[in-house]
């Protein structure tokens, strides 16, 4: 084999490496994020073993759950033709120290799936709060009103006895903080309802005491009963919730509002876009709540998408048709507000994001002391993209209470229909410097995969057009070269040359005089060019000459 056969193998051998490189580099940039998010998947997957379980099953960061009170200032102008709106002044927030936990866990291996119910225990703190347990609330009096519109169908003999009954009642209770939360206060009303329940299958009284959040400290069946997927067979079903109290549906809302999905907080989708939205179910309003995209943020140095709760999340079909499913017998409320109706035992709680945040006017419009602030109400998902990891989480839903006029009973005989706040409650939680630095990675790898894309393009171009670039340069630079590509472009323009000579041939035949006075005016302008003195035919084909010269050295110039 000779050198020069060596030389050319060795090139066509650099230039096939840079083929493959080229095509590595593309590879790698069509499937990197799967390959990564395939390599985490078999790390993060749920399972008794798994890294992620321990911080599943208790969470290791510190949660807050805030409540907020309002309490009602001047029930006495609650009257039909009142000149003064109800006013309200917000109490809190009373901070507790959540600390949940998953019990009754069973795994599911032939749908990928486990089983679980919530326990949560929460601890008064004083330190982080704004007043104490002991403070006086006073709020809408949700037995005697309920009790009155039950009734509002009866006949006269039924109602006339509730009427006595309600007679000595008031529109609100005063209570303290801590009996309308998590311990309760006895009520005459509830304890004759617990009574007859036991005779009348029509009637059902769940508790035995009136508080928001009675029974739920401590309690493992408050929330229901998930069952969530491990993300086994598909790493971006993880943490999705496939059914809730052991139905897929909950017969709460007909059709696509009662259906069951979304995430419980703890694990999104990974590889999340600005045009993506999540789903986070939540059993106290037995509904999915969808965030949308709103903005890309820092959180301890970390690029996240933040994912917020819009007008969609507590519209009930007035503004998104898709929505009018959560109308609650073909009634459809003002957008703001929805009722949980079939899924707290009729009552006429409607919720809505704290203050109405992204309700109409009308709610606000009605009463005094609210005052919607994207900074405190907004309910708000921050999500690392990648590994759709929360990163930052903050938001809640306020409980109202919708007064209605009862003719016949008092003291609901007079009253304006009104839409009355009763307390929010939010949960806040963000991830520790520590835990964010090791988020980090995963965005650092997704970097250096994408590096790593480039270099791998760019070492295959070099690698392509190495030896071309490097032989044109030798032909520009050797005389010898020169004189190849100016052989190279002549012949190319050949035949435009013999045209071009033949034309000229003939028009100098014709006119030879004319030419003769194109020498002269060369000659002058030229400043005596001895080459062009000649006379006749000799003149004649040294223009032919020229011109064929001048068109070959012009193609090589460009």
């Amino acid at each position: 084999m000779t050198s020069q056969q060596c030389v050319c193998i060795k090139r066509f051998l650099i230039i096939g490496i840079g083929f493959l490189s080229i095509l590595a580099g593309l590879y790698l940039y069509l499937n990197w994020i799967d390959m990564f998010t395939e390599m985490r998947g078999k790390e993060m997957v749920l399972s008794p073993t798994s890294p992620t379980y321990d911080g599943w099953k208790v969470s290791p960061l510190p949660l807050d759950f805030d409540v907020y009170l309002f309490n009602w200032t001047n029930p006495e102008d609650f009257y039909e033709g009142s000149p003064r709106k109800p006013r309200f002044e917000q109490l809190g927030p009373y901070r507790f120290r959540e600390t949940p936990d998953k019990v009754d866990i069973v795994w599911h291996p032939s749908n990928y799936s486990v089983s679980f119910r919530k326990k949560a225990t929460f601890q008064f703190d004083p330190e982080g709060s704004n007043g104490t347990l002991d403070d006086i609330v006073t709020t809408v009096d949700t037995v005697a009103h309920s009790a009155a519109l039950r009734a509002k169908d009866a006949n006269g003999f039924q109602k006339g006895i509730l009427a006595m009954t309600l007679s000595s009642r008031q529109v609100t209770v005063t209570k303290t903080a801590n009996e309308w939360l998590f311990k309760g206060y006895k009520d005459p009303l509830v304890t004759i309802g617990g009574f007859v329940a036991k005779f009348v299958k029509e009637v059902e009284v769940p508790y035995d005491r009136i508080g928001w959040l009675y029974t739920r400290n401590g309690s493992s069946t408050y929330d229901g009963h998930f069952n969530m997927f491990t993300g086994a067979d598909n790493i971006a079903k993880m943490g999705q919730i496939y059914s809730w109290n052991y139905r897929t549906h909950n017969g709460a809302f007909p059709g696509a509002c009662g259906r069951v999905r979304g995430s419980m907080g703890e694990f999104f989708p990974p590889n999340l876009t600005p045009k993506d939205s999540v789903w986070m179910y939540v059993p106290n309003v037995c509904r999915t709540v969808p965030l949308d995209y709103t903005e890309t943020v820092s959180v301890h140095g970390v690029t996240a998408y933040k994912y917020s709760g819009t007008e969609r999340s507590v519209d009930n079909g007035t503004i998104y048709p898709e929505n009018k499913c959560f109308c609650v017998n073909n009634k459809c409320e003002a957008s703001g507000v929805f009722s949980i109706a079939p899924c707290k035992y009729n009552s006429s709680i409607y919720m809505s994001y704290p203050h109405f945040y992204k309700a109409n006017p009308i709610y606000l419009e009605a009463i005094e002391g609210l005052k919607p602030e994207k900074e405190k109400h907004e309910f708000f998902m921050t999500l690392e993209p990648n590994a759709g990891v929360p990163m930052d989480v903050g938001g809640g839903f306020q409980a109202n209470y919708l007064m209605e006029p009862v003719a016949g009973i008092r003291p609901y005989h007079n009253i304006p229909r009104t839409f009355i706040p009763i307390m929010w409650a939010e949960e806040r939680v963000r991830v520790t410097p520590e835990i964010a630095s090791d988020i980090a990675l995963v965005p650092l790898i997704v970097l250096i995969g994408q590096l790593i894309t480039g270099v791998l393009f760019a070492l295959g171009a070099i690698m392509i057009c190495w030896y071309p670039t490097k032989f044109v340069t030798h032909l520009c630079q050797d005389p010898k070269g020169k004189n190849v590509l100016l052989k190279t472009f002549s012949r190319s323009s050949a035949t435009t040359t013999t045209t071009s000579a033949s034309v000229t041939t003939a028009a100098n035949a014709a006119a030879p005089n004319r030419h003769k006075e194109q020498v002269s005016l060369l000659e002058r302008n030229v400043g005596g060019v001895s080459l062009l003195r000649a006379q006749g035919s000799q003149t004649e084909g040294l223009l032919s000459n020229t011109s064929s010269r001048t068109s070959s050295t012009d193609v090589i110039t460009c």
